[in-house]
């Protein structure tokens, strides 16, 4: 009766304001796009708290998970496969000693010159489910300086290792390119003794980070987080659009302290930079990451280890393309040329924040910033979609076989088509607030 009352009094004016009420809904239903997060912003209904309700509920469900992760030895592997631990410098110091006093005594009893390394090719390195991460097979190959085809290695093998014992032994730490220049005409390109520094990881035992010999910085860090780099301390929110340099040093970081709810990884720098100069970080408390590309190994350390100290969800903001993909899975299950220190490098459990595949038409990214796939990024996606992390997750199955049935792919840029700050005031706040990840 109460609706037949209110059709037979209403107005005209008023049943044509109903009508394009209605008209307006319905050309909003699927179209993402044109919703606004309900974040009390600009005088809107809501307010962070409830834009970030699922984040709280995803942040409460990483508290409870178990603190320690699963080793080798928890499964009985640890004879079957190869992990290194972090150690001291002076026990790997001693380590080299004891390799190269073993050498001296075959080479005493005529027996050939070489080392026993690890092999580390594509069949040797595994992913172990109940692990999550990839790992490296126990398995020894000979390389001898008597033999042509490795003489060379061998040689460079040997130098690396009397640079890094001094190194060691004064307690100091240098750059890939320190080394390099250490004997440029032995090494003749920095990837020839950057390529030994796994190999002696691997033959020592211990990290890359462990042998004092590391990369140019190349991660930043940007939000709600302080902590302490060699005594000194940092404070996160300070550092400006460009971020703190994520330190090479790993070692010499400790007392994370955060009011964050998340860790917001992104791919790329100029994402970042948007994010960082919006300020996202103080209307939504994150602690923003960027290794502006494929992850090097100090951003990859620096998230494993802030994901265990301040145990908060980590969602990826990457590219809608195969390789935005492969660098999720390098931060969650590791490299296969870095197999053998898996259980440092990976964050498991990042969630897929965006941007999808099948953001593309949920928020109707234009067709004229959709890109066409290339045949390699193609075979790039057919090779994604084989990988054991992708097959045990449907929702991520369905993602990459949406972008090999469209072939089409885009940017994080490609939101900017709605406006330069879209990402940070809309795209993010929405995604958040829908909990939509995966």
């Amino acid at each position: 009766c109460s609706s037949f009352h209110l059709r037979a009094t209403a107005t005209p004016s008023s049943v044509e304001m109903l009508k394009k009420r209605r008209l307006r809904r319905e050309s909003r239903q699927g179209d993402f796009s044109l919703e606004k997060p309900r974040d009390g912003h600009d005088g809107l209904v809501g307010s962070i708290d409830e834009v970030l309700s699922k984040v709280h509920a995803l942040e409460t469900a990483v508290k409870c998970q178990p603190e320690l992760r699963r080793t080798l030895n928890d499964l009985n592997l640890a004879e079957a496969y190869r992990e290194v631990v972090d150690l001291p410098g002076i026990e790997v110091a001693a380590a080299i000693e004891q390799v190269m006093v073993a050498i001296v005594k075959n080479i005493l009893a005529d027996e050939a010159f070489g080392y026993s390394l690890p092999s580390r090719g594509n069949t040797d390195q595994v992913y172990v489910e109940q692990l999550d991460r990839i790992v490296l097979k126990e398995k020894h190959a000979f390389t001898t300086f008597h033999n042509t085809s490795s003489v060379r290695k061998v040689a460079i093998l040997t130098r690396v290792m009397q640079l890094i014992h001094g190194v060691l032994t004064r307690g100091i730490h240098v750059t890939k390119r320190d080394l390099f220049y250490t004997d440029v005409k032995l090494f003749r390109d920095q990837k020839d003794s950057d390529s030994v520094l796994d190999d002696i990881s691997c033959l020592l035992g211990c990290t890359r980070n462990s042998l004092h010999v590391v990369a140019s910085e190349k991660g930043v860090v940007v939000g709600k987080l302080t902590y302490k780099e060699d005594g000194d301390e940092i404070d996160c929110t300070k550092m400006g659009i460009g971020g703190k340099a994520i330190p090479s040093n790993i070692d010499k970081v400790d007392c994370f302290r955060s009011e964050a709810k998340f860790v917001l990884l992104v791919e790329k720098d100029a994402a970042f930079m948007r994010l960082a100069e919006d300020r996202f970080y103080n209307r939504f408390p994150c602690i923003i990451i960027t290794a502006k590309g494929q992850p090097d190994v100090a951003t990859r350390l620096f998230l494993s280890k802030l994901k265990r100290d301040l145990r908060i969800p980590v969602l990826a903001l990457v590219d809608a393309d195969p390789y935005g993909l492969k660098i999720i899975s390098v931060y969650m299950q590791g490299s296969k040329n870095m197999a053998f220190d898996s259980a440092n490098l990976t964050t498991p459990d990042i969630k897929w924040l965006g941007v999808r595949p099948s953001d593309l038409d949920k928020f109707k990214i234009p067709e004229q910033c959709r890109l066409e796939m290339s045949q390699k990024d193609i075979d790039t996606g057919h090779h994604m979609l084989k990988e054991d992390f992708i097959q045990q997750n449907p929702k991520w199955v369905r993602e990459v076989e949406m972008m090999l049935g469209s072939k089409t792919k885009a940017e994080i840029q490609a939101l900017s088509s709605y406006g330069f700050q879209y990402l940070s005031e809309v795209y993010l706040p929405l995604k958040l607030q829908e909990g939509d990840w995966i």
